[in-house]
């Protein structure tokens, strides 16, 4: 049994990238959350055996029925991380590797996912890095370590790979690396992003992108 099923944790779309409530209205972040978990849908798709997506959220699990990916509803008061371990109890009897995918990183389809899936089969614990000491992908079997994903979750899912025996393989994607949390990010989108909905949606928005030397490397602008 080579399957792997993707599982997409989903929160809210009213609690949707509050970091960006500065330059995006509600209703527009909860439209670039469902922009963002399209392109995560449609890469996945094609190389992986199913994706779930997990949440407590009624319109999410909606759209997610639109998307047609399977849907598992999230247990009342859990958090990420237990959200994530019901999802692969679900799955334990029904696959041996499980993906672990956040909704955020659009540009995931300009990464080499076939390649990582294929390797993915012959290794325990493969780990994506995300820009800020996050945790951009992980392909385990499920159940095998305590999820960790929050502050640093990088460095704490690796002590916990080597806690547990695993070698920990690092797939190091400057794609994969980048999630949407401020408006730097929707530069980068902007850029990066050519053929994506999410950056079809921004364009929609209008903004636009300007490079500068300063504190932060992108100007993000959009029509007043």
């Amino acid at each position: 049994m080579d399957e792997i099923y993707a599982i997409i944790p989903v929160s809210r779309f009213s609690n949707a990238k509050t970091r960006l409530s500065p330059f995006l209205e509600l209703k527009e972040r909860e439209k670039l959350l469902k922009a963002m978990l399209k392109d995560v849908t449609k890469t996945l798709k094609p190389v992986v055996d199913e994706i779930i997506i997990i949440s407590a959220d009624k319109e999410v699990l909606e759209y997610a029925n639109k998307l047609e990916v399977l849907t598992l509803v999230e247990n009342e008061g859990l958090n990420l991380n237990t959200a994530i371990s019901q999802a692969m109890d679900w799955c334990r009897h029904k696959t041996k590797k499980v993906f672990i995918v956040p909704s955020d990183i659009p540009l995931i389809s300009k990464t080499n996912i076939d390649a990582l899936i294929e390797s993915a089969k012959a290794l325990d614990f493969v780990i994506v890095p995300s820009k800020g000491g996050g945790t951009n992908g992980l392909i385990i079997k499920p159940l095998s370590i305590d999820m960790k994903f929050g502050e640093f979750s990088f460095k704490n899912h690796i002590k916990e790979a080597n806690k547990n025996g695993f070698d920990p393989v690092i797939y190091d994607s400057f794609y994969m690396s980048l999630d949407v949390n401020i408006a730097e990010d929707l530069g980068e989108i902007m850029i990066h992003g050519s053929g994506c909905e999410t950056q079809g949606y921004l364009k929609d928005l209008k903004i636009g992108v300007e490079s500068i030397h300063g504190a932060e490397r992108l100007k993000i602008t959009r029509p007043d």
